[in-house]
């Protein structure tokens, strides 16, 4: 079984890789900037002056007493949303803030001047665009605050629910923790007091009213009454009970009218089901058919119920013996005779019992026509009175409405006027305000922590800025993906040690000049020799293993060291080579052709006479132009720079120059050629017949992307002929935190475990 790999971790193990990497890379930045934005928090803790609040909680819709509540004139407020953001505004207006600033002096308070002298410019100035409408309002009232006092007061305050509850909290800030306190517990105060002010003056207002309405309800409700009085005096009325005698009447003989229908309707009832059972009887045969047809009142009858008996017991065994003996034998004959004289024996009790029916509906329906006339007797009667009743109905109910408002307004006006004796607020203060022994604002661990957190963030944006603009070769991927070349080597920032320099002179002897050998060379060149087993070298032999090796498969003799820019270690990498090579054994040259700045030649042959440009004019021959050193055999062919030379590209690609390294071809087993730079002279362009191949040198940390870049688009011939590119001066402990793949190979100890150096 193939285990497949976690792809999702993978990617996050890399994620964090690299933000590892990233942090290490720019800690510094990151650091520094959270210990600025760290030390700007403590500074602003130490020039702001502390605050402390003040707390006051009040709770509203507070229940009053049960009698008080009944005697209430006023209904109880409903406490919901849009009241208890009603009460905060009362609390936050600027009618408490004017009471409070009187009643505790507080306009000349030195927290409300430096308020005053905090303002800004832009507040001072809409003020003073304001005052020519605010004196008419001061002079008017002089005891009043000015309104800097008002609007300062109003900041420091504040109120709010306490989550879904009735309670208010009120806070109040200040710089003096007991003032802070006597200044929630004010507002407190005058919030409760303003409404018990306010509900004291709509009681009285209320009680007044009804002692007027009352008033004026006590007349009118006995004039109501009175004239009730004097219409029935004359029109001779008389109600006991409260009803007139004929509407009683009336009601009695419908009552009896009732009953006699319902009396009559059940006589009628029994009547027709007797005369059902009888015709019944009458067309059924004579022994079957009788007693099944009987109804219930019927059936009430003793003796109908003992001759029904008797029929049902004659039947049963006359069926039984006609199934025995035969229809025709003489006990069944007889058993059917007596069960025909029990069934006319039935039917003439039935006769008898609806004849009783028929006297008794008769007398009912009777009854029902008498009571019927005597209640058209007493309806006609009623008409006469009609009137009259109607009248005195509406004066007794008008009476009797004014007597019922005047009562309620009375029950009114008693609980108002003793609820007037015993106000109560629905709001009361449960927890009072106390100074305060820790400051509010601003709090020490939060801007701390705020501080702390921002610096972090800050830094992180501001080295996340730099990396992202730090458009400079870093790593050997990033060198290889951008390029599409090979990296062939990392080479060290060198640093010689005294005991390892040479003891190279500053000015040559006669004889040397005269033998051309090569005495002043400098340290750095020396290293490859002085310093074989160091870091440095093995960068080095890197590069000339990268030329014998070159995956073109063709002999790489001449080889072009260049770079974008000046200034980038060419001139060193060259030099370092040809030591390198030469010390080998093999016959190395290296030439300089970097015409209008032969830095190689100013310092390892100052005093040449003669170099490549005499010998391209046929004005020195070859042998007389190269130098020798001593300790690698290596030769150097300088370039003597005698004026400004306006045309090197043309020099270089004249025919002379290609006879010329023929020559060097035929002699030297490698021809190291020391190239100005690619981006400031078009003179690298014109040596690709010249050159096998080339190496890009690029300082570690320096060298732009986007030149590099611009560089070799510009000259196409030099950069399909690279073999590859060359980091020089590099920071390899630095590198190590931008390569977060390969940090360990950066590690000195492996080089050290082998006899190497790290330098």
């Amino acid at each position: 079984m193939i285990l497949q790999p976690d792809r999702d971790g993978a990617g996050v193990g890399e994620l964090i890789k690299l933000g590892i990497v990233f942090v290490r890379r720019q800690y510094l930045v990151i650091l520094v900037t959270a210990a600025l934005v760290t030390a700007s928090s403590l500074i602003y803790l130490r020039l702001v002056p502390p605050t402390y609040t003040a707390q006051v909680q009040i709770i509203l819709a507070n229940p009053r007493a049960q009698f008080l509540q009944q005697q209430s004139l006023l209904s109880e407020p409903l406490v919901d949303v849009a009241q208890i953001e009603t009460q905060l505004q009362i609390i936050k207006s600027r009618a408490t803030a004017v009471e409070v600033i009187n009643q505790l002096k507080l306009a000349n308070h030195p927290d409300f001047k430096a308020s005053d002298l905090s303002l800004s410019s832009l507040q001072r100035w809409i003020q003073r665009w304001r005052s020519d409408s605010l004196k008419d309002a001061q002079s008017a009232a002089p005891n009043q605050p000015s309104e800097t006092t008002i609007a300062a007061f109003l900041d420091r305050l504040s109120a709010g629910r306490i989550s879904y509850s009735h309670v208010i909290e009120v806070n109040f800030s200040s710089s003096d923790p007991v003032l802070s306190a006597e200044i929630a517990n004010a507002v407190a105060s005058t919030y409760i007091n303003g409404q018990l002010s306010a509900k004291f003056d709509a009681t009285r207002t209320a009680t007044s009213w009804l002692q007027d309405r009352l008033r004026n309800l006590g007349d009118e409700a006995l004039t109501a009454e009175r004239a009730v009085n004097a219409y029935k005096s004359q029109n001779n009325i008389v109600s006991p009970g409260g009803k007139p005698i004929g509407e009683q009447q009336i009601n009695e003989l419908n009552a009896r009218l009732v009953a006699a229908r319902a009396q009559t309707s059940d006589a009628l009832v029994k009547l027709k089901g007797y005369e059902t059972i009888l015709q019944t009887g009458s067309k059924s045969s004579p022994v079957a058919g009788l007693p099944e047809a009987l109804g219930a009142d019927v059936l009430q009858s003793p003796i109908i119920t003992s001759l029904r008996q008797q029929y049902l017991d004659l039947a049963r065994r006359e069926s039984e013996w006609s199934t025995r003996y035969g229809r025709d034998h003489l006990a069944v004959v007889n058993l059917r005779n007596r069960v025909r004289d029990l069934r006319t024996s039935i039917l003439e009790e039935v006769r008898r019992l609806a004849e009783s029916s028929r006297n008794d509906f008769e007398a009912a329906q009777q009854r029902q026509q008498e009571l019927e006339k005597q209640l058209t007797q007493a309806v006609s009667h009623s008409r006469l009175t009609n009137s009259a009743e109607l009248t005195i109905r509406d004066l007794e109910s008008r009476s009797k409405s004014l007597r019922a408002l005047y009562e309620t307004f009375l029950q009114h006006y008693m609980g108002s006027a003793q609820q007037e004796t015993f106000p109560i607020s629905e709001t009361r203060v449960i927890f009072p305000a106390s100074a305060a022994q820790t400051k509010s604002k601003p709090k020490t661990k939060v801007v701390l922590g705020i501080g702390l957190l921002s610096g972090l963030a800050l830094g992180i944006l501001l080295a996340f800025v730099r990396d992202v603009m730090d458009r400079v070769f870093r790593t050997t991927s990033q060198l290889e993906a951008t390029l599409e070349l090979p990296c062939l080597s990392l080479v060290p920032i060198l640093s010689v040690s005294r005991q390892q320099r040479p003891a190279a002179r500053l000015q040559q002897t006669q004889e040397e000049l005269s033998q051309r050998i090569i005495s002043t060379v400098p340290d750095i060149h020396r290293a490859v020799v002085g310093m074989p087993l160091s870091r440095y070298t093995e960068a080095i032999r890197s590069i000339k293993l990268a030329i014998d090796h070159s995956p073109a498969k063709t002999p790489n003799q001449v080889i072009g060291i260049t770079s974008a820019l000046p200034n980038e270690g060419k001139t060193t990498i060259s030099a370092s080579l040809a030591q390198l090579i030469g010390h080998s054994g093999k016959k190395a040259i290296i030439v300089d052709c970097d015409l209008r700045n032969p830095t190689l030649s100013a310092s390892v042959a100052p005093k040449a006479p003669d170099g490549i440009i005499e010998v391209a004019n046929g004005c020195c021959s070859l042998e007389d132009a190269i130098w020798r050193d001593p300790r690698t055999n290596l030769a150097f062919l300088p370039a003597v720079r005698r004026g400004p030379l306006l045309h090197t590209s043309e020099i270089l690609s004249d025919p002379s120059i290609c006879k010329l390294f023929d020559r060097l071809r035929q002699s030297y087993d490698y021809i190291i050629v020391d190239l100005p730079p690619l981006t400031p002279l078009v003179d690298v362009r014109v040596t690709a017949p010249l050159i096998d191949c080339y190496v890009l040198v690029v300082e570690w940390g320096r060298t732009k992307i986007d030149v590099v870049q611009h560089a070799l688009h510009t000259a196409p011939t030099i950069s399909d002929a690279l073999i590859g590119a060359v980091f020089n001066k590099t920071d390899i402990k630095a590198m190590a935190r931008y390569d977060a793949g390969r940090s360990d190979y950066y590690d000195d100890s492996h080089y050290i475990r082998y006899g190497l150096s790290g330098s």
